[in-house]
């Protein structure tokens, strides 16, 4: 069986949401730029505890550590916003906020993988990857 899917970063996020579904604390998946960006938002964000790069004989991992042991997850809800049938833009101005700000969004912009907050301190817009709370 194939390790490939047709949208890699919701697959991403359906391991951790699984993986926070079944109390389990780490997440390793296959590599790639945009997913280790996206991992290193959230954990600049407090969402998750580390993130690390391993290169096994394949190819390379991403190890996602997503709370210690005994302590309870801080991602709640973790959804994909834009997909590849149906792609989300926004305006810097469009920015969504999750939760009145208490949560997260994640955009690709010109300027890489941005927090929400970052692209509109930056006064950019982008494509919708995600919302985290």
């Amino acid at each position: 069986m194939s390790n490939t899917t047709t949208d890699p970063i919701a697959d991403m996020l359906t391991r951790i949401r699984n993986a926070i579904n079944v109390r389990k604390h780490e997440v390793i998946l296959p590599h790639s730029n945009i997913k280790e960006a996206i991992a290193k938002i959230l954990k600049d964000s407090n969402y998750i505890d580390e993130v690390s790069v391993k290169t096994d004989k394949i190819g390379k991992l991403l190890i996602i550590k997503i709370n210690q042991e005994n302590t309870n997850p801080r991602i709640t809800e973790i959804v994909r916003l834009s997909r590849p049938g149906r792609r989300s833009y926004v305006k810097a101005q469009k920015i969504p906020k999750v939760k009145q700000g208490r949560g997260l969004v994640i955009l690709s912009t010109s300027k890489g993988i941005l927090s929400g907050d970052k692209a509109k301190l930056d006064n950019l817009g982008g494509e919708l990857i995600c919302k985290v709370y």
